[in-house]
């Protein structure tokens, strides 16, 4: 997972902004009464997450008492996420603001939704707090589904709050096939707590990580296998590995946690690869 900068969008401006075109009176009346209790909302999200405590907020199915959970869904799909409404702004600012416009949950796919880290058919108050609105690819969106967290292990990592990047935690492990595969897993750093070691590998489980690096990492073995091939015949399993090292150092620069780190740590960890095993035959 990326960790992201917040957005700068407040949930009272944003919430604001989105409902700012409603012309059936009642029902403009009634958004209005509630944007001090969606303001409320998001700075209670807010505290909760910078404690790691999101399971301590409560479900709701009314927002201050007026508004029903199908009318906060309805100010988020038409007023903010549909082109040309009136908070698409802001829906659009935080779909951009992921490097590369990759999803920040798989650190692989592209940006394609913005995803509700708690859901807003049971926090029907933050279905605009930006805080709530994490930029997501589709796969990770729909894993993820209506999850509620039930502890403090069950919640979810949030980039905006989380950064456990600061330590190795991804590796992998080469499996002696024809072709070579490899295995991806978590392995916690000693510094983490129990609770951290849970959410994480939940993480990594409910977005189904391990299935998808394997995939990249069985094409990236198709994109080198032939330079691995040739330095094999040239220079033997010393230069290939070599060559795989620097390759892990190079991307471990840029993601430490990355897919790509750990494959081609893996690969130069192999006697088995590094002499031969990448090759199509085994």
């Amino acid at each position: 997972m990326w960790t992201l900068n917040r957005p700068g969008h407040t949930a009272l401006a944003t919430f604001r902004t989105c409902i700012g075109r409603v012309r059936n009176p009642d029902l403009r009346a009634r958004l209005e009464g509630v944007a001090q209790a969606v303001a409320d909302a998001s700075v209670a999200f807010d505290a909760a997450a910078q404690r790691h405590a999101l399971h301590e907020i409560a479900r709701e199915a009314i927002v201050g008492g007026d508004v029903t959970t199908e009318e906060m869904e309805k100010v988020y799909t038409r007023r903010m996420a549909k082109k040309g409404a009136p908070g698409r702004d802001v829906y659009d600012d935080i779909i951009g603001s992921s490097p590369q416009g990759r999803c920040p949950l798989c650190a692989q796919r592209p940006v394609a939704t913005l995803d509700h880290h708690l859901p807003k058919a049971h926090y029907p108050a933050l279905a605009v707090a930006p805080l709530n609105l994490v930029p997501s690819c589709t796969d990770c969106n729909k894993a993820k589904l209506d999850a509620i967290p039930q502890s403090a292990a069950d919640v979810a990592l949030h980039p905006y709050y989380d950064d456990i990047n600061g330590q190795q935690w991804l590796v992998a492990k080469v499996i002696e096939t024809c072709p070579a595969a490899v295995r991806f897993r978590v392995v916690a750093p000693d510094i983490w707590d129990n609770v951290l070691v849970a959410r994480v590998q939940n993480h990594f489980r409910t977005l189904g990580l391990a299935g998808l690096y394997a995939s990249e990492a069985a094409e990236e073995l198709v994109n080198v296998r032939h330079q691995l091939v040739e330095m094999h015949a040239t220079g033997g399993m010393r230069t290939v590995r070599a060559e795989l090292r620097m390759r892990a150092a190079s991307c471990a620069a840029g993601r430490r946690n990355g897919w790509r780190t750990a494959t081609y740590r893996a690969w130069a960890d192999s006697d088995w690869f590094c002499d031969g095993g990448f090759a199509p035959e085994g």
